[in-house]
């Protein structure tokens, strides 16, 4: 009796308590395209076609397992431009639909014999109507161990932020990544996507190959700076710039506060 109810009280202990695991890391190109090969070799229909949208929507986990057929067609076709309610913030976002999401969808739907009052991604058991958030959870962590990385780096807020930042490292505009995930904030953009943290590793990384102490007059080349830092090395301290032609030498580089911060005499 003892033993049943000792059984019964004990508790798992979560993995992550008093850990700090940080945000998840987004997919590379080379990673979305293994995950695709592997799922369009498997015919799994059901995966391909979540993995896609789930790409492209950029949405979050509790949005995108309610999603119904009517949300992404138009008719019998499937549409190139979606507009979805989000539940936490109650706030429409806009997302468009590539054609190869299309054909999964196209593909999926048919196989299944979806009609337009039906979940994009029925659940196979009974008591649920559509794949729960735990579910899908478990899919993303099945692809990414397939192709070889660390699940526990990953998961589904990897799918969410991976085409935002893509683009974001391509253009370099805050406000279009800010539109695509339906953030209400800049602010929370920049803390979503890591971008400062990334700016400044990026920097001290390229800092880390250079001397402390430069000899008076030289500098390091231009076309070795990491483009996104080159403004920034043309500042010495916050208190003052130095004046244009100066001599100078690079004496202390250091991160503070997530932001590089040169200084120089």
């Amino acid at each position: 009796m003892d033993q049943l109810i000792r059984s019964t009280s004990y508790r798992r202990e979560p993995w992550n308590k008093g850990k700090f695991v940080g945000q998840k890391a987004p997919l590379k190109l080379k990673d979305i395209w293994a995950i695709r090969v592997r799922l369009q070799l498997g015919e799994r229909a059901r995966e391909l076609a979540l993995f896609n949208l789930a790409i492209d929507s950029k949405l979050r986990s509790c949005d995108l397992v309610k999603l119904r057929v009517r949300d992404v067609t138009h008719g019998d076709r499937i549409a190139a431009r979606a507009v979805v309610m989000q539940q936490k913030t109650q706030r429409p976002v806009q997302f468009e639909i590539t054609e190869q999401t299309r054909e999964s969808l196209g593909a999926w739907m048919r196989r299944a014999g979806l009609r337009a009052d039906d979940y994009l991604f029925p659940s196979r058991l009974r008591a649920s109507p559509h794949v729960s958030t735990r579910q899908y959870a478990r899919i993303v962590r099945s692809w990414v161990s397939q192709i070889g990385l660390d699940s526990a780096a990953y998961g589904t807020h990897t799918l969410r932020r991976t085409k935002a930042s893509l683009i974001y490292r391509r253009t370099k505009n805050l406000r279009a990544a800010q539109l695509l995930l339906g953030h209400t904030k800049l602010e929370s953009t920049v803390r979503y996507l890591g971008i400062e943290v990334d700016d400044a590793t990026t920097l001290w990384r390229w800092l880390s190959r250079l001397r402390c102490n430069w000899p008076a007059g030289q500098r390091p080349p231009v076309a070795d700076r990491p483009a996104a830092v080159i403004p920034t090395l043309e500042l010495t301290s916050r208190k003052r710039p130095v004046a244009s032609g100066a001599t100078e030498s690079l004496r202390c580089c250091a991160v503070h506060n997530h932001r590089a911060v040169v200084t120089a005499s």
